[in-house]
This record gives C-alpha cells, structure tokens and sequence, in this order.
C-alpha cells in the first residue's frame, strides 16, 4: 500500500481524487495520507478539499449503488417485519436521503450509503447530503494539519 500511496502523491490532486473515490468506495484506503503527503510538499488546501471531497463522495456513490443492486425485500430476511420496512421508506423517501451526510463516518459510512441505495433513497439528495459531511470532514483535517503545522 506504501507503494500506491506513494504514485497517488506523484499524480497530485487527481492521486488524492483516486485515493478519495477508493477510500470512500467499500475498499480500505486512506486518502488522509495522500491529503497530508500533498499539503506538506504545497499543494494548494483548496485544491485538495475539492478533490478529496469529490473522489470520496463518488467513492461513496458507489456504496448506494451497490446497494441499489439489491432489492429491498432482503431486509426482511434480517428480521425486520412489513411494518418496519414499510416506516424505513416512508422514512428514506422523505428527509433519509439527508442520512448520507454521514457517509464519512469510517465503517458505518459506507453501510448506511448501500442501505440508502437499497432502500432506494433520492440518489441526488443522497450524493448532495454526502457531499457536504465528507467535504466538512477533510475541511476539518486540513484545519487541523495546518493548526499543527503552525506549531512547528
């Protein structure tokens, strides 16, 4: 991983977009090493906040649509009766969609994008919701870094 980590760096701001889409994707990346390897050689902070955002947020679309692959009937085969699965789209089709946002969390991030795409939430509302939690969450890694940075 060292090795890919280190030719993400080398392409710049379309590395850290890749290494974002992959880190967001149901695949283990982390993009936060590309992010901090790129600051520290001057990469442009703006620049990085697009494109890491971006590359996760479609990394994270990826998530709904797999889980849009699937038919919602499955969650009844978890346990979960007619009723409750009738209340969760009720749910999804009205304000769920803004559960994306959480899509940054690590781990949870990415089962609650494919539930979205099961439960087969607004996929626009969905990528709009999960744009702006993954954006906050690299605003607040590069306000970090350059917090530490600035104590150096």
């Amino acid at each position: 991983m060292e090795s890919l980590t280190q030719i993400l760096v080398e392409w710049g701001y379309w590395g850290l977009f890749l290494s974002a889409l992959i880190a967001g994707s149901v695949l283990p990346f982390s993009s936060e090493a590309v992010l901090v390897v790129l600051l520290g050689l001057g990469a442009d902070p703006a620049g990085c906040l697009v494109a890491a955002s971006a590359g996760n947020t479609l990394g994270g679309m990826t998530c709904y649509w797999i889980g849009s692959l699937g038919r919602p009937e499955w969650i009844a085969g978890l346990g979960v009766g007619p009723r409750k699965l009738a209340r969760a789209r009720r749910f999804v089709a009205g304000r769920g969609a803004v559960m994306g946002f959480f899509g940054f969390l690590p781990v949870i991030g990415e089962a609650i994008a494919v539930l979205l795409g099961l439960m087969r939430a607004a996929p626009w509302t969905t990528a709009g919701a999960m744009l702006v939690g993954k954006t906050l969450r690299y605003a607040l890694i590069l306000l970090s870094y350059e917090g530490i940075v600035s104590m150096l």
